[in-house]
């Protein structure tokens, strides 16, 4: 690589370019930790992309028709960071730089959406953001089709790496982009050819130029050092109908004498590299130092498109009142007033006509009063639409000729299916549920994870939520599920016991602005146990009185979801043998933990024994047994210790003693 050729063919380019590597190579070494080598190599797309391409306001990074960037190999956030601070984003000012990898820092290890704007989502584990860049681009295909191209028109870019495309995750999006031709989604790959541990070809082999064509992509392959080669690549790219690859060759640390080598992937720091490099490119301004003339080119690139975006004000400000106002209300995350009502109606119903009904079932009946009320809902299921109840009539297909579809058949792809919908409700405007088997929570847990730590309210709608889903045995049964989903901070998870609480689950979760949600729901039949209409929404407690005791109060059974009836049943062996009974159903642990303790004392006041039954591992039961004025001497729980089996639900309930009879038991003994 011929270094000197580079400065001269393209002056003005390679000090913009410059800017971006001096800055990392600053910052890293500042904060002794990092990763120097990618922002180093691919600083001369990013710098074409930025300059020429687009379409952002540094004033305005708030604008919902701005392009978006998505940095999916996120351990190079240096890149990322160097362009807000470049380009002139008010939370970029250098002492952000300077505090690279700080406590308090905006400047995270890994870029992180809720710490700044210009973040557009988390990226760090790698594929995520390529998958998330798939919810991006669906999001703005289905608005623009909504609200029309005055409104909605903007490409989503994204940069990956090797490390991206080695992640299966990367297949999933990769397959879902190139089948609903994504052409405002435009990928460059950094292609280095280097990971930590050496060369890529140490683990691969793949040609990822035939992998991205085999699925349905147009590809371009180019020098990611040639500024023209770039910006002709991103040129056509934006002219295909296609979702477009663009294969950047680069140079790992370009510059430096670690270029080329596994140590350029990580954190830069020995002084004499540091000025070597910086003398490879000419540059002699000193650290955090960028010349006034480099600094007002890319604050230019920062404003390039404030004039588009003046005009875009004007044309939006030509909507009608009604139509503005639904645009904002979407992308402020808000829902109108006459959800409360459709689902107080349902809520009802339910109670005066009792269903029978799996809570798979009632999922389905929330969501087709709900869908027509909220048109920026978008739903979805991982090839198990008959199972998860997630398609109603009203929304359509999602596919090539129908934009304005609202269901998106995801495929068998749990994981993509979690980190698209992740794209969907950061790029805004849309709110997306989807479902799958919740033992498969397993395949898509990295996205819902971070779903929680970006703060983004996904509904996942996880079905056939215990041994009661019966035959299809322990490969399906999820025993652990449900402590691993309420073991995730900032996660609501909701385990309904009738059609009510499900109604009332849904409501809650459709009002969150920054917590995701979990909806654990049955395959089997449930009766309705909230029998008496209340206009209040119980579940919003997590945990109530259901069935009061009738005598002096001996004992609390606590229950979830299928076991509630259990429970019921219980409570009315022991009644009748004189022991007053009390039971709580508790549909969500973290709303009940969030009560104040004078509430929390009066659904579960100390003194009597407690029982809690669920079909699932006992862990995390006991806070509520134990903790809150209980005793582990007077706790006991029913529930599974172990994989679960095949059989009939019927029989699996009484093979693994989960019955009212071994509740009452387990009470008396207790006492």
């Amino acid at each position: 690589m011929d270094i000197a050729a580079l400065r001269t063919a393209h002056p003005d380019h390679w000090k913009l370019a410059c800017a971006i590597r001096v800055l990392t190579l600053d910052a890293v070494a500042a904060a002794n930790s990092g990763h120097s080598g990618m922002p180093m190599g691919m600083a001369d797309v990013a710098t074409v992309l930025f300059t020429k391409h687009l379409k952002f306001d540094a004033a305005a990074p708030n604008w919902i028709d701005r392009d978006r960037f998505i940095l999916s190999a996120g351990h190079g956030s240096m890149l990322l960071y160097s362009l807000l601070h470049l380009t002139g984003y008010e939370q970029f000012p250098i002492e952000e730089i300077k505090n690279f990898r700080q406590l308090g820092a905006r400047t995270a290890g890994h870029p992180e959406n809720f710490l700044a704007q210009g973040i557009e989502t988390t990226t760090g584990p790698l594929g995520q953001g390529i998958a998330n860049s798939v919810g991006f681009a669906m999001a703005e295909e289905m608005l623009r089709a909504r609200y029309g191209k005055k409104v909605m028109d903007h490409h989503t870019y994204v940069i990956a790496g090797d490390g991206c495309l080695m992640e299966g995750i990367s297949q999933e999006a990769i397959g879902l982009a190139g089948r609903h031709d994504l052409s405002r989604l435009i990928l460059f790959w950094d292609n280095n050819g280097i990971t930590i541990d050496g060369k890529v070809d140490l683990s691969d082999r793949t040609d990822q130029v035939q992998r991205f064509r085999a699925s349905g992509w147009h590809v371009q392959e180019v020098d990611g050092h040639d500024p023209d080669a770039i910006d002709a690549a991103i040129t056509a790219a934006k002219n295909t109908n296609k979702p477009s690859m663009i294969a950047c060759k680069t140079h790992i640390a370009i510059g430096s004498s670690a270029q080329d080598t596994s140590k350029g992937h990580g954190a830069l720091t020995d002084p004499k590299l540091i000025a070597d490099a910086r003398k490879a490119y000419g540059w002699t301004a000193g650290p955090f130092d960028i010349p006034k003339d480099i600094k007002s080119s890319w604050e230019e690139a920062g404003r390039r498109s404030a004039a588009e975006r003046f005009a875009w004000e004007e044309r939006f400000g030509g909507l009608s009142d009604r139509r503005q106002a639904e645009i904002n209300r979407v992308f402020a995350g808000e829902v109108p007033n006459k959800l409360a009502s459709v689902i107080r109606a349902l809520k009802k119903q339910a109670s005066l006509g009792q269903p029978k009904m799996a809570t798979r079932k009632s999922s389905e009946l929330v969501l087709e009063v709900v869908n027509p009320v909220l048109p920026e809902t978008v739903g979805g299921s991982a090839d198990l639409t008959g199972s998860n109840n997630t398609l109603t009539g009203d929304l359509g297909i999602f596919d090539t000729d129908n934009r304005k579809g609202r269901f998106v058949h995801w495929g068998i792809r749990e994981h993509g299916m979690a980190s698209a919908m992740n794209g969907m409700a950061l790029h805004g405007g849309i709110r997306p549920y989807s479902g799958t088997f919740m033992c498969f929570t397993d395949y898509a847990r990295p996205a819902m994870r971070l779903s929680a730590l970006m703060r983004q309210p996904v509904v996942y709608v996880m079905t056939h939520d215990s041994i009661g889903l019966g035959e299809d045995g322990p490969t399906h049964q999820p025993v652990e599920h449900l402590a691993m989903s309420r073991a995730t901070p900032n996660t609501l998870v909701f385990r309904p016991a009738d059609t009510v609480e499900t109604a009332e689950a849904w409501e809650i979760a459709l009002t969150q602005t920054g917590t995701p949600s979990v909806l654990s729901l049955t395959r089997q039949n449930l009766p309705t146990v909230r029998k008496e209409h209340k206009n209040r929404n119980l579940v919003a407690q997590g945990a109530y009185v259901l069935a009061e005791s009738e005598g002096k109060r001996q004992a609390i059974l606590l229950a979830t979801g299928s076991e509630v009836e259990i429970a019921l049943a219980a409570r009315d062996l022991l009644q009748a043998e004189g022991i007053g009974t009390r039971v709580v159903s508790m549909p969500c642990w973290e709303l009940f933990e969030a009560q104040d303790e004078k509430t929390r004392r009066r659904v579960l006041p100390a003194g009597p024994v407690r029982v809690a039954v669920e079909a699932g591992v006992r862990q995390g039961w006991d806070r509520w047994l134990c903790g809150e004025g209980g005793r582990s001497s007077k706790a006991g729980f029913i529930g599974m210790t172990s994989f679960g089996a095949s059989a009939p639900a019927e029989v699996l309930y009484e093979h693994f003693g989960i019955t009212a009879e071994a509740v009452a038991t387990e009470v008396k003994s207790l006492l």
